[in-house]
């Protein structure tokens, strides 16, 4: 049971699985932040794992645990084939996309389309948890298009928590999958908190973590101090992985000591040296490392630094240094005025 107790500490804070961003090399940053946040890799499609072979997709580091595997998928079958997979690989947890309203995931059928079947979801839940040993979860909407989330949703709940899902994050917004873009789907149907919370009510025993226009650590206490289990921060996390990451583990699970952006940057030099010894590019990483000084000075010029430099031919570790230096000049010269 150490490891469910352990997981279930974790998903006090996650941070989103998030397309084109929350990659290995993402992942390995966030993880020198916190120690203790649940990471989540990009959603991988069972179809890519069972019948592509693309196991590339399932590359993490050691470092990166506890990690999760999102699969997005309908076919109970295949699903449990690709959680099975991802369990050989070493994921900590396999989740299923129930929340993706992009068109490409509509027409193949998975994402928060299959809000609109529970049974399937249900079926597809106990398929992954006979082929798997790891937790088995769920990332959901509260309804799609015209559905009355206040009655879709505790049903749906129902039928996933009997097919022995006991971890389930709820995205509190509706998605319409005809009219808006994934992108609008973010943000334009309304945030419904009161709602998520409700459900904790109904399912006390389900572990719920709350997900949905997040932005601080002040909002994930105040939601953990309401009675929900776990928070879910997306796109903050992703922006501005300092303010949400770094004093994490001392606020959230109440150990070990901050950290600051400059540790980080100091610690993703051996890996940058790797990666690039390897083959790789320096903005493959580089591009996730935007937002470490964000809102403090000389924010900008670590930003253009990187974004002028890191995609030439060449560009190494060296263009990390420059941008921090180039940083501390204008915060000293502003010191000075």
């Amino acid at each position: 049971m150490g490891h469910r107790s352990d997981l279930t500490r974790a998903a006090r804070l996650s941070v989103a699985p998030m397309m084109d961003w929350t990659d290995r090399h993402c992942r390995y940053m966030h993880r020198l932040f916190s120690k203790q946040t649940l990471l989540y890799t990009e959603m991988v499609t069972s179809p890519a794992l069972v019948r592509g072979g693309a196991l590339h997709l399932l590359d993490h580091d050691t470092s990166e645990h506890p990690v999760a595997l999102q699969l997005g998928g309908s076919d109970p079958d295949e699903l449990a084939e690709a959680a099975r997979i991802g369990a050989q690989a070493g994921y900590d947890e396999i989740n299923l996309n129930v929340g993706c309203p992009s068109d490409r995931v509509q027409s193949g059928c998975f994402g928060a389309v299959l809000m609109e079947q529970p049974a399937l979801v249900a079926k597809s839940v106990a398929a992954m948890r006979r082929a798997v040993d790891v937790d088995v979860t769920v990332k959901c909407r509260i309804g799609v298009d015209d559905q009355n989330p206040a009655e879709v949703l505790p049903e749906f709940l129902a039928q996933i928590v009997g097919a022995g899902c006991e971890r389930v994050t709820i995205h509190a917004r509706k998605a319409w999958l005809q009219g808006l873009s994934p992108k609008e789907n973010r943000d334009i149907p309304p945030l419904d908190y009161e709602l998520v919370h409700r459900m904790k009510g109904l399912f006390p025993n389900l572990h719920i973590s709350i997900n949905g226009g997040i932005t601080s650590l002040d909002q994930a206490e105040a939601f953990l101090d309401a009675g929900l289990d776990g928070v879910m921060i997306g796109r903050s996390a992703y922006h501005n992985p300092t303010d949400i990451l770094a004093q994490a583990d001392r606020r959230i699970y109440g150990t070990g000591a901050d950290t600051t952006p400059e540790d980080v940057v100091a610690q993703m030099l051996p890996y940058i040296d790797a990666h690039i010894d390897g083959g790789g590019k320096l903005n493959q990483i580089t591009r996730h490392m935007m937002g470490l000084f964000a809102g403090r000075t000389g924010a900008r010029v670590w930003r253009r630094t990187l974004s002028e430099q890191a995609s030439r031919p060449g560009a190494d570790r060296q263009v990390l240094l420059e941008a921090l230096d180039a940083m501390q000049t204008l915060a000293e010269a502003q010191e000075a005025v």
